[in-house]
């Protein structure tokens, strides 16, 4: 329950025109760089590709459409562990409904989850069975966009998830369960870790350690070729912005603060590989929610908090994780930037459901909203008795 000294705020985001047109201005007068005929996404984002969609976002997106939508949303503040979390709260109409935090990763936000809260939310509106019904939390953690940045260094995983276990708390929540993708699944692993007592299951749809290397994986196994494979791919195709991110981050947030085309970059890019998409981002998820994602980086100023997470965590990246007794459900997308692989991932884990889909990629909610909403229904009902340990929101 709040506390006089740490209140919960009702919040709606409300930018300030001056921003508005100050990055309209800085749109309109990029330099751009030159770029090698025929070279493709091989070096990057293509120029030509990035000018069009920077031209979109200059003229014909409408951030103050996408701000009212995002306002639809109940939104809130609070103060914990010295810094202000942001979070969305949309309580279900349905008296047994579980609670449930869901935890974005990097380049991701609040909008990955649009398209999903209703649907858990409110199942009967939207063509599901009532008894599947969620109070559905999705903060922001600190340093990421509507958070706002953090100030210090220190900031890791088990901080974050231990904020979240007072921030489940404070909303009165006795006992819960939680899903996390990314940086999101290694916060939602530790949550569970940290606070047994009140988090009864886990839904992961990254599971980093889970990936075999080459001398470990049975070539044999489609899946764990297919795995290794990946894992090659990131390691020396697609992971130089964590190899920056990790090392140095304050130098690569000069650029992305600085720059909205740079911000724009840098995270489409990986909407195009991470992903689904064929030819372009827009290939898996809508122009106007990957923009808006963009947006909520760029407005907060949020680029170098957000890059600090890597090099936090650099030390232990892919290192075997404790132990987990935490009943953990796995949804694995064919597209994401690494596959687990089971037999692997339940050396650590508490496997009770895995879930190979045959479409999307790293961000699932956003990408298939339809096959992570049943996903999650269908991993947490084993977690529904006894009716009376859920505690209602206050």
């Amino acid at each position: 329950m709040e506390s006089r000294e740490n209140p919960i705020t009702p919040f709606r985001i409300d930018i300030p025109q001056a921003d508005l047109d100050d990055l309209a201005r800085r749109l309109e007068h990029t330099r751009w760089p030159e770029e090698p005929p025929g070279i493709g996404w091989d070096h990057g984002i293509p120029v030509g590709y990035l000018r069009e969609l920077a031209e979109y976002w200059r003229t014909r997106y409408d951030w103050r459409e996408q701000e009212r939508k995002l306002n639809e949303l109940p939104q809130f503040t609070t103060e914990i562990d010295g810094h202000g979390v942001h979070f969305v709260h949309v309580r279900s109409p349905e008296p047994d409904a579980v609670p449930i935090v869901l935890t974005h990763g990097w380049p991701s936000s609040i909008v990955e989850f649009l398209d999903v809260i209703g649907p858990l939310a409110d199942p009967r509106s939207h063509g599901g069975d009532p008894a599947d019904a969620f109070h559905v939390v999705v903060p922001s953690p600190p340093g990421f966009t509507l958070s706002g940045p953090t100030r210090e260094t220190g900031w890791t995983v088990r901080r974050v998830a231990e904020v979240w276990a007072e921030l489940m708390r404070r909303l009165g929540y006795t006992r819960y369960v939680a899903h996390g993708g990314d940086f999101g699944a290694l916060v939602s692993r530790e949550l569970g870790l940290i606070d047994a007592d009140h988090l009864a299951a886990i839904h992961l749809t990254s599971v980093f350690s889970a990936s075999p290397a080459p001398e470990d994986a049975d070539m044999s196994v489609e899946a764990e070729r297919r795995s290794v494979e990946k894992a090659y791919r990131y390691e020396y195709e697609l992971g130089g912005y964590a190899g920056i991110q990790g090392t140095k981050p304050q130098l690569v947030s000069y650029g992305l603060t600085d720059s909205p085309v740079a911000q724009l970059a840098w995270i489409a890019d990986g909407f195009k590989d991470w992903t689904g998409a064929t030819n372009v981002p827009e290939d898996a998820v809508d122009r106007d929610a990957l923009l808006t994602n963009v947006m909520l980086y760029w407005l907060t100023g949020t680029a170098g908090s957000s890059a600090r997470y890597y090099k936090e965590g650099m030390d232990t990246w892919g290192e075997p994780e404790p132990d987990s007794p935490v009943p953990t459900a796995v949804g694995v997308f064919p597209h994401d930037i690494a596959l687990p692989i089971r037999r692997l991932a339940e050396r650590n884990h508490n496997i009770v459901r895995w879930t190979e889909f045959d479409r999307g990629g790293h961000f699932g909610a956003m990408e298939e909203p339809a096959l992570f909403t049943a996903d999650i229904r269908a991993a947490f009902r084993a977690f529904r008795e006894p009716r009376g340990a859920w505690a209602p929101a206050l």
